[in-house]
């Protein structure tokens, strides 16, 4: 979303850069979909038989957009989570806009998670709510509340949060976009709250606009995989966003990227750019470790934001691809 928001040593470095292939800018495997495809900042899952897949809400409406498949080809629209907005969001933005950002989704302990953003254009004055199901196919979703807010006081903006769980089994939730960057906290498993320190893992120090969003971290053999969006979606074929990539075998850090940049100094293996009709991918969500989800601004329909799922590969050396 565009969110407007800014902002070892050698020995180990030099280990992870012999390994750390990236194969940027593939562009095979797309799942062939059809039907309700308009979707910005997707997160996708499954429940059962049935794909979900969650997104910003539409510009002058109400909630969350949701999208629903049988087969992940075709799809159609659901009604929205939060037709009416909670109460309690004005008390820390006021002037939010009528609609929720970024929403993700993820099963952890016996429910469904979905951490959105409440927000408007060019603030930090951000929170990140919460709200959660045992069924998504229900459409009853409880309102867990706050996770976490920022206001113009702050060096971060509290959107796009994303949850990851470690290799203990524990709750993260990374978030952040411009300003100071990408931060991370850990949860409470039982209350999904942060508990402890914000952790820094990703920055465009270098950037004077510091594009930098919608962190999403996963986990798979010994490391964990950073995919961020750098620079700007939400102008349409004019957009430049791209996705790029780092790891690490720490939760917290340090990630760096293919030539051994750590993504706090502004490193980051570009993953994917787009081509001549995906204009501007970003907002990425990787699902299962095996399908990677984003969207893109449509050249042949007038740059309208469309759901792109792909195939996800790993390399020899781990590396993602698709």
């Amino acid at each position: 979303m565009d969110r407007f928001k800014k902002m070892i040593g050698k020995s180990f470095v030099l280990s992870l850069v012999l390994v750390l292939l990236f194969i940027p800018n593939a562009s095979a495997n797309f799942w062939d979909i059809s039907g309700e495809t308009m979707l910005h900042d997707p997160s996708i899952t499954r429940e059962g038989n049935v794909w979900w897949a969650f997104g910003t809400g539409e510009v002058n409406k109400t909630g969350i957009r949701v999208l629903r498949s049988e087969d992940g080809r075709r799809w159609g629209a659901t009604p929205v989570i939060f037709p009416q907005a909670l109460s309690w969001w004005k008390q820390h933005v006021p002037n939010h806009a009528s609609n929720q950002w970024a929403p993700d989704v993820s099963y952890y302990n016996g429910r469904y998670w979905v951490f959105y953003s409440v927000s408007s254009f060019g603030s930090n004055t951000s929170l990140i709510g919460l709200t959660s199901t045992s069924s998504i196919q229900s459409g009853n979703w409880r309102d867990d509340g706050l996770v976490i807010k920022s206001t113009s006081a702050n060096n971060y903006n509290a959107i796009d949060g994303d949850l990851v769980i470690d290799k203990n089994g524990e709750p993260w939730m990374s978030f952040g976009s411009f300003w100071s960057g990408i931060k991370l906290t850990k949860l409470d498993k039982n209350t999904m709250k942060p508990t402890g320190q914000l952790y820094s893992i990703a920055a465009r120090p270098n950037d004077p606009d510091h594009a930098i969003e919608a962190p999403n971290i996963t986990y798979k053999d010994g490391y964990y995989y950073l995919f961020v969006s750098f620079d700007n979606c939400c102008r349409g074929v004019d957009s430049d966003y791209k996705i790029a990539v780092g790891r690490s075998k720490d939760i917290t850090g340090p990630y760096v990227d293919r030539n051994g940049q750590r993504m706090l100094d502004g490193g980051g293996t570009i993953f994917d750019s787009g081509n001549n009709r995906w204009i501007g991918p970003g907002h990425q969500d990787v699902y299962n470790n095996n399908v990677i989800v984003r969207h893109a601004y449509d050249a042949e329909n007038n740059g309208i934001p469309r759901l792109l799922i792909n195939d996800l590969y790993w390399d020899s050396s781990g590396g993602p691809r698709y």
